[in-house]
C-alpha cells in the first residue's frame, strides 16, 4: 500500500524537500512538494514520523498553511483544518503520518 500511495503522489519523488521545526527531538516532520502542474494543482504532502519506541507529541508551526486540511495517505482520515495555532500530533511508538496539505473551499472555512 506504501508503494502504492508513494507513485500516485508526484512529491515522493519529484518534490523538494523541506525540514520543519517538530517541539519533539523524536519526531521528525518535513514537506515534501511537487511543481505545481498546469491545472493550477499542488502536491504538498507533510510526513511525521516518530523514531522512538514510545508514544511522543509533537506541536508542529504550519501556520504558512493555514486553512488547509491535512489528509492521512493510508486511510484518507481528514483531520482538522490547520490554523494560526500549531498545530498538536500524537504518534505511536515508530508510528508515523502522511498527509496531503489539501486546498479547503473558501465556503468550507467559514464553518471551522
Amino acid at each position: 500500500r506504501m508503494i502504492e500511495i508513494r507513485k500516485q503522489n508526484p512529491a515522493f519523488g519529484l518534490g523538494s524537500y523541506t525540514e520543519l521545526s517538530s517541539s519533539n527531538p523524536a519526531v521528525l516532520a518535513f514537506l515534501r512538494e511537487a511543481p505545481a502542474t498546469e491545472e493550477g494543482g499542488d502536491d504538498l504532502v507533510l510526513c511525521v514520523h516518530n523514531f522512538s519506541r514510545f508514544a511522543q507529541p509533537t506541536e508542529l508551526d504550519l501556520r504558512a498553511f493555514d486553512g488547509r486540511r491535512p489528509v492521512e495517505l493510508i486511510g484518507g482520515v481528514r483531520f482538522p483544518a490547520i490554523g494560526e495555532l500549531p498545530y498538536l500530533l500524537t504518534l505511536a511508538g515508530h508510528g508515523f503520518y502522511w498527509f496531503r496539505l489539501s486546498r479547503v473551499a473558501p465556503h468550507a472555512r467559514r464553518g471551522r
